[in-house]
């Protein structure tokens, strides 16, 4: 069983991580509508990487003995500014995140909830990597994206990114 408080967070985090997805999936779909095929691949593959985060807090809260509450999901915006704007907004997003998950971590320690706390150990490293990822990318663009020779070959190593089912997906299904 969870301490309201930390179940609640948790709840609240899975559709936090549904918001990410689908505002990663309006991206993909803006850059796809610009001709930034490979952005656009990437941000297709980050949509599901969000959405399997959602389905692994979902499942723990299952299998911690936790009631799952969804609650509406605020639509994401539907056109950028640039594709600059979208790797600044990706970076910042990914920053709130991780204040989420630290919120959840907070609070699952002063509730002394040591499970929630190892689990949300693996978030904790993941928002390492998202944020590395989000400013590389954007680091990246800046350095070399103004030139369109340089956007070009950016856009076609974005494309090159693989989508693979994390396993900590697998170690929180339900099977349901």
């Amino acid at each position: 069983m969870f301490v309201a408080d930390v179940e609640k967070l948790l709840n609240d985090q899975v559709i936090a991580e549904i918001y990410s997805a689908n505002l990663y999936l309006s991206m993909s779909a803006w850059l796809r509508a610009k001709n930034l095929d490979g952005y656009a691949h990437w941000y297709y593959v980050q949509y599901k990487e969000e959405m399997d985060h959602a389905l692994i807090i979902f499942n723990y809260i299952l299998n911690a003995g936790g009631q799952v509450k969804l609650g509406a999901v605020e639509a994401p915006p539907s056109d950028f500014e640039s594709l600059e704007a979208i790797l600044k907004q990706t970076l910042e997003h990914e920053q709130s995140v991780t204040a989420l998950i630290y919120a959840i971590v907070e609070a699952a320690q002063q509730a002394r909830d040591f499970k929630t706390v190892q689990f949300l150990d693996w978030f904790v490293k993941e928002q390492v990597e998202e944020e590395d990822n989000a400013s590389a990318n954007l680091g990246r663009w800046q350095t070399f994206g103004s030139d369109n020779r340089g956007l070009h070959t950016l856009d076609q190593e974005m494309s090159a990114r693989l989508y693979t089912q994390t396993a900590q997906l697998a170690l929180y299904e339900t099977g349901a």
